[in-house]
Formats: structure tokens, C-alpha cells, sequence
């Protein structure tokens, strides 16, 4: 066999492996996408469920949330692209059927926990690409913190 008959051999290569290569590293920039939100997210949860566990009444624990939840995705950079509407549930010793305003209202002494969930869509369309085809070009990552109240501190 002579060196003649593989020419081009390497260009045929490249042209089947760069698709998978290139879809190797999209799918790579998916995954650090997805972990990097993920991660924020749990930080911005915990921020936002101590920010309102220190607060003294509903109506302030939630504003001081969603501020404390928003500085936090800020300073880690993440963009959703849905709006910041976190969701707060509250519970009074132990029981699941409270909700956010009674875990305020109830006495001192008691124990009493306030939880935020907060959801964000990640987009990918910066990075997605036709070839792969069912690629979705966003995902939702939802992160919920639980901070106690503190059962000696007066609320209103």
C-alpha cells in the first residue's frame, strides 16, 4: 500500500470527530452552567431564609429576603431569566399546616421555623447548538433553606 492512498484520511477524521467534540463541550458547559446556579441558588436560599428569621414580622422577613436573596445571586452573577418570586412557608412546633404569617404570630417560647424556596430558570441559548438535537435551552433549579425563629426574641 503506498502513502498515496491514505491522503485525506485525517480530513475524513476530523470531519466525523469534531461534531462529537463540540457537543462534548457544550454538554460540559451545560453541566458547569448547571452547578454554578445550583450552587448560588443554595447560597441565595440560605441568605434569604436567615434574613427573614431575624426579622420580627412577616411582611419585613419578606422584603429582607428577597433583598438578601437578589444581593446574593448579584455578587455570584447569575441572570435568571424569570423574575425572583420565592415562595415562604413557616411551621410553629413542629406542625406542617402553619404558614409564614403564623410562625410570626406565634408566642415567645415557642418553636417556630421559616422556610424559603426560591426557582430559577437557567438559560443555555448561548451555548446550545442545533446539532444536538432535544437540547433543552433552559432548566429550572429550585433551592429551599429552613431557618429556625428564635424562640426568645419578641415578634409582632
Amino acid at each position: 500500500m503506498t502513502r498515496t492512498a491514505e491522503r485525506g484520511s485525517v480530513s475524513i477524521e476530523v470531519a466525523v470527530l469534531a461534531p462529537a467534540f463540540i457537543a462534548l463541550m457544550v454538554l460540559a458547559g451545560v453541566v458547569g452552567r448547571s452547578a454554578v446556579a445550583a450552587e448560588a441558588l443554595d447560597a441565595a436560599a440560605h441568605d434569604a431564609a436567615r434574613a427573614a428569621s431575624i426579622s420580627r414580622d412577616s411582611d419585613t422577613a419578606e422584603k429582607a429576603a428577597l433583598e438578601a436573596a437578589r444581593k446574593q445571586l448579584d455578587w455570584h452573577g447569575l441572570a435568571c431569566a424569570n423574575d425572583l418570586d420565592p415562595t415562604f412557608t413557616g411551621s410553629v412546633a413542629g406542625s406542617d399546616s402553619s404558614s409564614f404569617d403564623d410562625a410570626f404570630s406565634s408566642s415567645v417560647g415557642t418553636d417556630a421555623t421559616v422556610t424559603v424556596t426560591i426557582s430559577c430558570v437557567v438559560s443555555f441559548q448561548d451555548i446550545t447548538l442545533d446539532i444536538l438535537p432535544g437540547m433543552k435551552s433552559k432548566r429550572e433549579i429550585t433551592a429551599e433553606f429552613t431557618s429556625p425563629l428564635d424562640r426568645y426574641r419578641g415578634r409582632q
